[in-house]
Formats: structure tokens, sequence, C-alpha cells
């Protein structure tokens, strides 16, 4: 089969399906301009997916904003560095069902089913292919190089979007519904821990998050901190770049080797957490915090065969300085100077931290507002989340933010916490999509109820046509 001959097939497989039939969302008019009735700030795989699984329940007033140019949304081409995708090559994702719409038929279209045998996991690479491809074929509305600054809640549920970027023709956007599909990043920051913030001048380190000019660090010596799977992915990449020496300083006495990511594929955790109750829900992540999602096998020897390469165990920092040479890492085996430094060391979620959000953040109901966790248990990273919906909504901490906070939805990884791994994870795409798609559509319905009910009540168009007696 050819790309050309799939691209058929799916156009086929959506028209047995009847996509693409009428809005049932009655229009909104305003005088400030035309109102949609979903804005989806984000252009990767989450608002890929939550743009077609609106589509695909008539909901087509929609649009999708990002702030990347046109085919680097997301980590992919940016800051990801891994040779391959993490997740089990067989999991499906924003396919949302349709065999056409897979990663596997893509792959095999190309490549053939013996090509598809031969991969293990998905090239990195490939992926980000198939997300344009995803894009392009079922046609979804995507401006690019548009960054959300602001959203203003403003009167009957309308919300304004205050945006700027070579992409957007206005500064303004009118939305019932936001769904902020904004990424690993996109509930909080990445963390940059204060010692080296504070100690250290900019020249000298980056986030794994930040885009790094290897090229610059040919020859040099770098230290990575941080034990997961990110930074072997980080020291792989600067090594084969042409870095001297890579030293990765791991807190704990052990690499992390189990990965819990794993078991809930197959355990129905990804399918049924929205059913737990609040304490299971907070045990259930509050275990998964315990754990740093460890480097694949592969990542790890490529990384390990090179000869710069060091791994220092048991090695916390205990400080950082600057000096004319470098930057100084002291650890309890001693200290090392370096030219640069690469920091794996996460992000924090908390809607306090986003600009966006700003107007609206202390009335958003945080984990620590709704469940009081055992002393034991207790973990201040996982309070900080917000507190949504099942169907991915913030919920108010106070009767004021009700309607300020009616219409946004949270389709980032901050939503772990209420509503397990689910946007953000591809593990997850499949079970999350239709949950947010669900609890979009339901607001819009009941917000509109009054009008449809009416228009219900009010139908007389005659359907049957048929007399009796029979006219001769």
């Amino acid at each position: 089969m050819s790309l050309e001959t799939l691209n058929e097939r799916v156009k086929t497989d959506l028209s047995c399906l009847a996509f693409g039939g009428p809005d049932w969302v009655p229009p909104m008019n305003h005088p400030e301009g035309h109102v949609y009735d979903v804005v989806i700030v984000g252009g990767g795989q989450s608002g890929l997916g939550a743009a077609f699984g609106l589509l695909r329940e008539r909901v087509s007033n929609i649009l999708v904003i990002d702030e990347n140019s046109e085919g680097f949304e997301g980590p992919w081409e940016t800051y990801a560095r891994m040779m391959t995708l993490r997740t089990p090559k067989h999991l499906t994702s924003i396919d949302l069902g349709i065999p056409s719409l897979t990663f596997r038929s893509w792959w095999e279209a190309q490549v053939g089913p013996q090509g598809w045998e031969e991969v293990d996991k998905i090239p990195r690479g490939e992926w980000m292919n198939y997300l344009r491809w995803y894009r392009q074929i079922l046609g979804l509305s995507v401006v690019n190089e548009v960054k959300l600054k602001l959203i203003e809640p403003a009167e009957k549920g309308i919300h304004r979007l205050h945006i700027e970027g070579a992409g957007a023709k206005s500064n303004l956007l009118l939305a019932r519904k936001v769904v902020l599909a904004t990424g690993i990043q996109g509930g909080g920051e990445w963390h940059v821990p204060p010692m080296i913030a504070e100690k250290l001048p900019d020249h000298l380190y980056a986030h794994t998050s930040e885009v790094i000019d290897f090229d610059k660090l040919r020859g040099k010596r770098i230290a990575i901190l941080g034990g997961g799977a990110s930074a072997f992915d980080n020291a792989n990449f600067a090594l084969s770049a042409g870095v001297a020496e890579t030293h990765i300083f791991v807190r704990r006495e052990k690499l992390p080797s189990i990965n819990p990511i794993r078991q809930m594929e197959l355990s129905g955790m990804i399918e049924r957490f929205h059913v737990l109750s609040n304490a299971d829900k907070y045990a259930a992540i509050s275990h998964f915090f315990n754990y740093n999602q460890p480097p694949t096998n592969d990542t790890f020897e490529r990384a390990a065969a090179w000869p710069g390469f060091q791994l220092h165990l048991g090695a916390p920092w205990l400080d950082v300085e600057a000096a004319d040479e470098g930057a100084v890492v002291t650890t309890p085996q001693g200290k090392f100077t370096f030219d640069f430094l690469i920091l794996s060391t996460g992000l924090l979620s908390d809607p306090g931290l986003r600009p966006e959000l700003r107007l609206v953040e202390s009335h958003i109901a945080r984990w620590r507002d709704c469940y009081k966790a055992p002393v034991e248990r207790a973990n201040p990273l996982l309070d900080a989340h917000p507190f949504l919906s099942p169907g991915f909504a913030f919920t108010s901490r106070d009767e004021a933010g009700k309607e300020l906070l009616h219409g946004l939805f949270v389709f980032n990884y901050s939503a772990l916490a209420s509503c397990g791994l689910s946007a953000s994870a591809i593990s997850g795409l499949k079970n999350a999509i239709p949950k947010l798609v669900s609890g979009v559509a339901d607001q819009l319905f009941l917000d509109n109820r009054e009008e449809i009910l009416s228009n219900f009540f009010s139908y007389n168009e005659a359907e049957f046509i048929g007399e009796w007696p029979k006219k001769e």
C-alpha cells in the first residue's frame, strides 16, 4: 500500500462514519467579532487529537493555535533528544479507534508490514512526521505562530483570549470553551533548583527543555543533573554531537529500574482511573511520583558505550559556583569542574505559575483544597496540582470563581493528579480524548439547553407524507 492509497482509505473510513455532519451548537453573536465554540491552545498531539474528537462530535466551530512554526509543534523536533519514543509501538492514541489513522498504518503504507515488524520502538522524528500527516489528512484548522498571553473571562460565558505572534491576524480571540493542550510544562514550569538559578550565570547551564547549541560544546566537559530517562537521552545526544565528556550525577545510590507506566498500561489504571476515590487517586499518583521514569535499556547502553560517559551515583549536588574555568560542582565525592551544566530536574505543576491564568488562578481549586492526605503520604508537589472534573474542567475553590472558570479545560500534564495518565502521555490519549470531548460537548449542550429544548418542543417538520385512504 502506498501513502496515496492510505489517504484514500482514510477518506473512505471517515465517510462511512458520516464524519463532518452538521454542527449542532447554536452560533453566538458578539459585537467584538466571531465567537469560537472551542479554542484549543496547543497544536501538538494532544491538541490535534482533541480537535479531531470534537469534529467527530459535530462541534466544528473550533480553532487550534500554537506558538511554534508549522511542523514544529510539541517537543519532538525542538528539545526532545531521545532516538525513539519510550512508549511501546503497539499502543494507539490519537487515531480514536480508526485503524487507517494509526501510526502503524501510516508506517506500513511506506515500508510495508515487514517494515513494521522490524521496528522495535517508533523513531522520534517519524512520530513527528506522522503528526504532520495526521493534521494534513484530517484538514484540522491550526494557526501557527500564535501565542496565548492572557485569558480574560467576559460576560455570558465568553472568554477573551489575548494573543500575539506573526500568525495572529488580531490581538484577540473570543471563545466559549478553551482547552489548554499545552504539553508537559503547560500546567506550570520547568524546574531549575534555586541553588543553581541564584548562583550561576545563564551561560553556564540550561534545562533539558531548552534549545541547547551542542555545536558550541564540542570537545567540552559537561555535567547532567538527574537520573531519569531525559538525563540519558541528553547524555547520548551530547556525546554523539561531539561533546568530549558527559557526567551524569544521580542523588540515589541506584538507578531507577521500575517504570510504573508499563503496569498502568495493562491493569486498567489508565482507562478506569476516573472512578477511583480521591484518596485512591492521591495514593496512586503519590506512588507514581516516587519513581523517576528510567531510561530505556537501549538508551542506557548507547550512552554508556561512549568513552566519555561517566555515571556518578549517590552524588547529589551540594553546591555550585562559577569559576574562570566554568562551573564547579560540589558532591559528597568531591568537587568537579565543567564547561556547562544540563539540568534534568523535571517540572512543577501549579496554575499559579502560568501567566495566561493570572486573572483566574486565585479561584482555581488545587488538590490541597479538596483532599487532606495522611501525613505519611502528603506530597506538596501533588497538592499544588489543579483539582479537575472527570472531563478535565477547572473547578473553583470559591463561589466567585465558578462563573469565571466555566469553560476552561486543562489537557496538559497537570491533569495527572485528577485524571491519571492522560494528556501529554501517548499511553493515555486514547482514553483521555473522549473524556475531554464529552466534557466540552456536555458543557456546550447545557449552556444552550434552553434554546435546544425550545427548538425541540417547537419542531413540527413533517417526515411522513403518506395518505389514507389512497387517492384515486
